[in-house]
């Protein structure tokens, strides 16, 4: 066994580990990079030189940005003030937990902070108005999904990142490209499980629906006011405050695509100056920040690195590779991301699946096309009951009906296993 092969049987291994209590695999992941580097004689300061510096910078500046849009209450009214417009409209008010996720995910939250918000949501909605749980819940997660490739979040940042430092030859107009097409994924998905409901006889015929009774998060959850009211007047901000926090993500958009500035340093000066003009505690939003994500991530990476150093991932491509035909070797890849996401972490399964692509890219695929299929089928089976996504939507549904929502999503979520991998790749792959 070559030393390339041991950092790949570690590689396994570290995901393996993730179903022992107690384990974090960016900790760990920062040990192993450690460790094999120091077998293979790689000095800690050529390891330390892995770590993603630009990705750190990216991520922390962007969700700084909307972490204090957040705290202030902008984020939230922005929110309550899409729940006013449905005014029980049957097709808006479906929509609007696709609407919130998508806004939510494009403009950097954390899907599983997007799924926190989205989900109360969702599901108040359904009890409110009598809609079909799964229905809704599938709405709003996949709302999160078609906004997960802007250039604002982080599958969308890793996407950029890793495809630049690979040298895959992306284009001028990628992150246009890369959103549009899981915008049109979330979508097309959406418009699938709208008319399987309504031919199931699930959705009301009306145009208009009328409340059930209660609110639109389940003990008050979501996003702080009933669904069809609109915010508790105490939670709207202060005019000063919406000006502030909406001019300074304007001034970090106009700024970063207009001038090609770094948005990573753009969203940190944004935030830091938010927080000064507008006297917010600064704790609780450095607390919020997701540096769980930061390690997940920042150890992946640093172990990805020393494991190119190391010709691991030229191995991985050769046993992965289907000879003669590269799209089938990305139908593979794409399978063994879905089937890997189902209860693993989809986005370090995207990190990790990044570095094979280079060698079907270099076989003849768009780069564009290979990273929306590995990136859209780690993250279309994210909708079954064993991962964070379906513990949060479970969490957030009536008691009464979470028996028969846990089987819903675990039958969904084995479908999309199954057949959603082939679906991506048939769309995107030859993009």
């Amino acid at each position: 066994m070559t030393i390339a092969d041991l950092s790949i049987v570690v590689l396994l291994l570290l995901f393996a580990a993730t179903a022992l209590r107690g384990f974090n695999l960016g900790l760990g992941a920062f040990a192993a990079a450690f460790l094999i580097g120091t077998a293979t004689g790689i000095p800690s300061e050529e390891v330390t030189g892995f770590f993603p510096a630009d990705f750190f910078i990216l991520i922390v500046g962007v969700t700084a940005l909307f972490t204090v849009a957040k705290i202030n209450g902008t984020l939230d009214w922005m929110l309550d003030g899409l729940l006013r417009l449905v005014r029980g409209k049957v097709l808006l008010v479906a929509l609007v937990p696709f609407v919130s996720g998508a806004l939510l995910a494009a403009f950097g939250t954390l899907p599983a902070a997007a799924t926190a918000i989205v989900a109360p949501i969702a599901l108040g909605l359904s009890a409110r108005y009598g809609l079909p749980p799964l229905m809704m819940a599938v709405l709003g997660i996949m709302g999160i999904l078609s906004g997960l490739l802007s250039p604002l979040a982080v599958y969308g940042v890793t996407a950029h990142q890793q495809s630049a430092s690979m040298g895959l030859g992306m284009p001028d107009h990628a992150p246009v490209t890369l959103l549009a097409g899981s915008l049109l994924a979330g979508v097309v998905v959406c418009a699938g499980v709208l008319t399987v409901t309504r031919l199931l006889g699930a959705l009301p015929t009306s145009r208009s629906l009328a409340p059930a009774g209660g609110h639109a998060g389940p003990a008050g959850g979501g996003v702080g006011g009933s669904a069809g009211t609109g915010p508790d007047p105490a939670q709207v901000p202060d005019p000063l405050v919406r000006v502030v926090t909406l001019g300074g993500m304007a001034a970090v958009l106009v700024l970063s695509v207009g001038f090609d500035m770094n948005i990573g340093y753009l969203g940190v000066t944004a935030a830091c100056l938010q927080l000064v003009i507008l006297r917010i505690d600064p704790t609780p939003a450095v607390a919020r920040m997701p540096w769980g994500i930061v390690l997940l991530i920042g150890g992946l990476l640093t172990y990805i690195g020393v494991m190119q150093d190391l010709g691991a991932f030229e191995r991985i491509s050769d046993l992965l590779t289907i000879e003669g035909s590269a799209m089938l070797t990305l139908l593979l890849l794409c399978y063994i991301a879905g089937i890997t996401s189902f209860a693993a972490s989809s986005i370090a399964v995207f990190v990790t699946a990044m570095p094979l692509l280079p060698a079907v890219v270099e076989a003849g695929v768009s780069p564009i096309g290979a990273i929306l299929a590995v990136a859209l089928s780690s993250v279309i089976v994210d909708i079954n009951p064993l991962g964070i996504t379906g513990g949060l939507i479970l969490g957030a549904a009536p008691e009464d009906t979470r028996p028969a929502l846990f089987r819903q999503l675990l039958l969904y979520g084995l479908v999309s296993v199954a057949v959603g991998p082939l679906i991506v790749w048939a769309v995107f792959g030859w993009w």
